[in-house]
């Protein structure tokens, strides 16, 4: 956990989750990330708690806040849509233009599943700014994904209902079930404005190992 940690002050820590983690327990049990926030206490009473949420399958920066009092303003900040948060992403095919927003409205699939989503015109209005940031010539474009909403599963659905669905997707997109590309989406950036009178706070997450091989086929490299 230490080595994941990003960034740290007195009310947030900033840490680099691994794709393919929940990052709490479900109702199964299982392994979770949380279950090691106790290693970053730094002499608190109690472990951080998450602020936010990632997918199991989405790797890069989770924002945790270390006592109450920061969660209910970190919470605040992100249900008021004050926090700024930057995604990667590997697609199939990928938009004609160069930049663009996606507006689609999202509701649940299945009301027993909460976390399957679908486009629904009636949904909750959802919006997504991207912009291309490379192109392999084979297939696969690397996108800058801004949420400006923060919907479940609102990333993979907006690209896959628009035509380019995330690489390793196999809920929204191309990928088979259990055939082992894991989902080429990494939170790359979150930008907190964790203090009224202090500039605001950037962190940025390392790329992880698996989405190298096509973000530098389609230009990335390690200093981006």
């Amino acid at each position: 956990m230490l080595a994941r940690l990003l960034y740290r002050d007195g009310l947030m820590l900033v840490v680099d989750k691994p794709a393919g983690l929940p990052v709490h327990r479900g109702p199964n049990g299982g392994e979770a990330f949380e279950d090691y926030f106790g290693a970053l206490r730094f002499g608190l009473p109690r472990a951080p708690a998450l602020a936010h949420r990632l997918d199991r399958d989405t790797s890069g920066c989770l924002v945790l806040g270390r006592h109450r009092k920061a969660l209910a303003l970190l919470g605040k900040l992100f249900k008021n849509g004050k926090v700024g948060k930057t995604y990667w992403a590997v697609v199939e095919g990928g938009p004609e233009a160069d930049e663009g927003r996606i507006e689609i409205g999202l509701s649940k699939r299945d009301e027993s599943r909460g976390w399957w989503m679908k486009a629904d015109p009636h949904g909750l209005p959802s919006s997504t700014t991207w912009k291309v940031m490379g192109r392999d010539g084979s297939g696969h474009t690397w996108l800058a994904l801004e949420p400006l909403t923060g919907r479940t599963h609102q990333l993979r659905v907006h690209c896959a209902e628009t035509g380019f669905p995330i690489v390793g997707d196999s809920v929204y997109g191309n990928a088979p079930r259990n055939e082992g590309t894991p989902l080429h989406l990494h939170a790359r950036a979150v930008t907190v404005p964790i203090a009224k009178n202090k500039p605001l706070v950037t962190v940025t997450a390392p790329v992880p190992e698996h989405m190298r091989e096509l973000l530098s086929a389609c230009g990335w490299r390690e200093s981006t």
